[in-house]
């Protein structure tokens, strides 16, 4: 059973501060590009949560057919960074820079945060796919009817701290990073971690 944090719906969930930047999992256990081919033993993560962590679909599309409320986003950091690694997976060698990183919460319309996320782009050109910053990535790129691969790379199962406060909910979380791709080039690196709230949806993760 997830154990959750208890509050008065008065009073308002407060932002955590920031750890080195941006929420990294400390990771209990991690998967490369193997793991994301073959797939997970079942009772290490199950099917359903499988379906969200390892497909090349959209994140913010599944939150809201699960939940049958709109997706919204809270854009909590918009930093440039030049040409810093800032801590990321590897793979943001693959974005150009300089870089900005931007940090959201995905959440539903009613106010539960269902994920985080990070992700960063080539500075010069993310106002040409984030016209309006705060919406999903996936909405603003479906409005430019951009073509884009999801290329999931790396699986996270680990602890924040700075999560937990956020979510309200106990860790350990899972987490992921992936490439999109646009017209066979690297548009922007993304981490993203769900809440297990989400075993409201999706049922027991497994384990």
């Amino acid at each position: 059973m997830t154990a959750t944090f208890n509050r008065q719906d008065s009073e308002p969930v407060q932002d955590p501060p920031l750890h080195k930047s941006w929420h990294a999992l400390t990771p209990l256990w991690q998967g490369g590009e193997n793991s994301v081919q073959q797939g997970l033993p079942h009772a290490q993560l199950a099917p359903a949560w499988q379906i969200l962590l390892l497909g090349d679909g959209s994140p913010t599309r599944h939150l809201q057919l699960l939940t049958t409320e709109p997706t919204e986003v809270d854009v909590i950091d918009m930093s440039l960074i030049g040409m810093d690694s800032d801590g990321a997976p590897d793979l943001i060698q693959a974005v150009p820079g300089p870089r900005l990183r931007r940090q959201v919460w995905l959440r539903k319309a009613s106010g539960q945060r269902l994920a985080y996320a990070t992700s960063w782009w080539e500075a010069s050109h993310v106002d040409e796919y984030l016209q309006n910053r705060s919406l999903p990535i996936w909405a603003s790129l479906a409005r430019l009817r951009t073509e884009l691969y999801r290329d999931v790379q790396g699986l996270y199962y680990g602890h924040s701290a700075a999560l937990e406060t956020a979510f309200e909910q106990k860790g350990p979380f899972w987490g992921r990073h992936y490439l999109f791709w646009h017209h066979g080039k690297p548009l922007t690196l993304i981490y993203e971690v769900f809440s297990p709230y989400l075993t409201k949806y999706l049922g027991s993760m497994g384990g």
